[in-house]
C-alpha cells in the first residue's frame, strides 16, 4: 500500500481524513499561521532581551547591551541583524513558568496548561488542527526535530485529542545535502491507475476498520473525506513545499547554512505552501537541550547567538518582503529562564534553570510589535511589571488564532476544557 495503512493512517502520524472531518471553519477571518522557533533547554533572558550592565560582573555576565531600532530599546550585542528588525517583533520579559524542570516546562509552553501525565491537554498546534479547518493539501501541524524529553510526553503534540492531532515529525537536518522527505516521493512515481487502485482498496480497508472498531471511543466517521485524505497523502504540493533547493542560493545564505537557518527557511515554504502551525528545534549541538548552559555558558552562546541572529532575522524580513508577516506569527521562546547569578563550574561559568523570571519574543500574526511587555527586578530574577504567565501566552495565542480557550471535549469520559487559565495580553492588540 505504500503511503497509505488501516484507517487512513498515514506515515505523516496524522489520520488524514480525520482531521479533515473535524477541523471546524474559520468564520471568513484572515487566517493566521504560526512559526514558533523553541529555544529547548531555556535561553538566557540576561544575555540576550533582559541584560543587567550596571550589575556585578557574575550578574551582567559578558557581553554588553547595544540600540536597536526602536528608541530605549537595547538587545544584546552578539544581535545586530535581529536589533535592526526590532520593529516587527514585541519583547515580553516578565514571563513566569510553572516549573523548572525540563520535559515538563517543555510541555507547558507548547500547551499553556501543566503537565499531567494521565490527561495531557493538546499543544497549540493540535488545536489549530482540531478547531480550523485545513485548506490546503499539506500537513497542518510539523515539529522540525525532535524534541520529546524520555521521561515526559512530547511537548506540543495532541494529549488527550489523540494521536491524529499529533503533529508530522521531521527528524532529518534541512541543512543536509540529503535532505528530502521520502513520504511524498508517490506523487511523483506513482501512475494514476495505480493511485486510483489505492484509493479503491483504502474504501475497502475503512469499511473492514469500521465494521471491527464501531464500538470503540476513537472509531470516528470519515467517510466523505476519503478523497481528500488521499489526495493530501499524495500530494504534489506537499512534497514541493520541502525542497529547499527552490529557494535561491542568497537567500539560503542569509538564513544561515546549519540546521536552525534552513529550518527557519523551510518554516516560511511550509507556511507559504498552507501548513498552519511549525515548531523549530532552535538549536541541536549536544542534545536537544542545547540552551540548557549549566556551564560554559559564553562559549556556547558565541557560537548559537549568531544562528539565532541569522536565522530569526531573516524569517521576519523574509515575510515581511512576501507579505506574509501579518498573517504569520512568529514566536521565539524557551521553557524557562536561567539564574541571575553566574555559578562558578569548574567547566566554566555557567547559568542554571530559573522559572520566575524570563523573556521571550512575538510578532507578525496581527499583534502590535516593536513594544516592551512588562519587566524583570534588577537582578532579572522577578517580574517587577505586568507579570505574565505561560498560560496568558497561551491565551495570546489562542486569542490571535481565533481559537476557542473554553471549548469542551469528551476524553477518557471526561469533560476538558482547551486552555482552562490564562488572560490575553491585550497590550498586544
Amino acid at each position: 500500500m505504500g503511503g497509505l495503512s488501516l484507517g487512513a493512517i498515514s506515515p505523516l502520524g496524522l489520520s488524514l481524513a480525520e482531521v479533515l472531518a473535524s477541523e471546524a471553519a474559520s468564520g471568513g477571518k484572515k487566517q493566521i499561521n504560526v512559526i514558533f522557533m523553541f529555544l529547548q533547554g531555556g535561553a538566557s533572558h540576561l544575555d540576550m532581551y533582559d541584560m543587567k550592565p550596571d550589575m556585578p560582573a557574575e550578574i551582567r555576565g559578558k557581553y554588553d547591551p547595544a540600540p536597536t531600532n526602536i528608541p530605549g530599546l537595547h538587545l544584546c550585542e552578539k544581535l545586530p541583524k535581529l536589533r535592526g528588525c526590532a520593529d516587527k517583533f514585541s519583547l515580553i520579559r516578565s514571563m513566569y513558568a510553572y516549573t523548572s524542570m525540563h520535559g515538563q516546562g517543555d510541555v507547558d509552553i507548547m500547551c499553556g496548561s501543566p503537565l499531567d501525565k494521565n490527561l495531557q491537554a493538546p499543544g497549540l498546534g493540535a488545536v489549530v488542527s482540531l478547531q480550523q479547518k485545513q485548506r490546503a493539501a499539506v500537513p497542518p501541524f510539523i515539529h522540525i526535530g525532535d524534541m520529546k524529553h524520555p521521561e515526559y510526553s512530547a511537548p506540543g503534540f495532541g494529549g488527550y485529542l489523540g494521536r491524529s492531532y499529533d503533529p508530522f515529525l521531521l527528524k532529518q537536518d534541512p541543512n543536509s545535502p540529503t535532505f528530502s522527505v521520502p513520504v511524498f516521493d508517490s506523487a511523483d512515481d506513482v501512475d494514476p491507475s495505480r493511485k486510483a487502485g489505492r484509493a479503491t482498496l483504502l474504501r475497502s480497508l475503512d469499511r473492514y476498520q469500521a465494521s471491527r472498531e464501531k464500538q470503540l471511543e476513537f472509531a470516528r466517521e470519515h467517510d466523505s473525506f476519503k478523497e481528500q485524505a488521499l489526495s493530501l497523502a499524495t500530494s504534489h504540493k506537499a512534497k514541493d513545499a520541502f525542497d529547499l533547493s527552490r529557494e535561491p542560493a542568497k537567500l539560503r545564505d542569509a538564513y544561515g547554512r546549519n540546521r536552525v537557518g534552513q529550518g527557519m527557511l523551510l518554516a516560511r515554504r511550509l507556511v507559504e505552501a498552507g501548513v498552519r502551525f511549525v515548531t523549530i528545534q532552535g538549536y541541536v549541538d549536544t542534545g536537544i537541550y542545547a540552551w540548557d548552559h549549566h556551564w560554559g555558558i559564553f562559549p556556547h552562546l558565541d557560537t548559537q547567538l549568531p544562528i539565532y541572529d541569522s536565522s530569526y532575522s531573516a524569517l521576519l524580513n523574509d515575510l515581511d518582503d512576501r507579505g506574509l508577516l501579518e498573517t504569520t506569527l512568529v514566536i521565539t521562546a524557551g521553557e524557562f529562564g536561567r539564574t541571575p547569578k553566574l555559578n562558578q563550574d569548574k567547566r566554566g561559568p555557567g547559568r542554571d534553570h530559573w522559572r520566575d523570571c524570563f523573556s521571550l519574543t512575538m510578532g507578525g500574526g496581527g499583534i502590535k510589535t516593536g513594544r516592551v511587555i512588562g519587566a524583570s527586578d534588577k537582578y532579572g530574577a522577578v517580574p517587577t511589571e505586568r507579570p505574565v504567565s505561560v498560560a496568558d501566552f497561551a491565551a495570546t495565542v489562542y486569542h490571535a488564532l481565533g481559537l476557542d480557550p473554553k471549548a469542551v471535549v469528551m476524553a477518557q469520559g471526561r469533560p476538558m476544557t482547551m486552555l482552562p487559565e490564562g488572560s490575553v495580553i491585550k497590550e498586544l492588540f
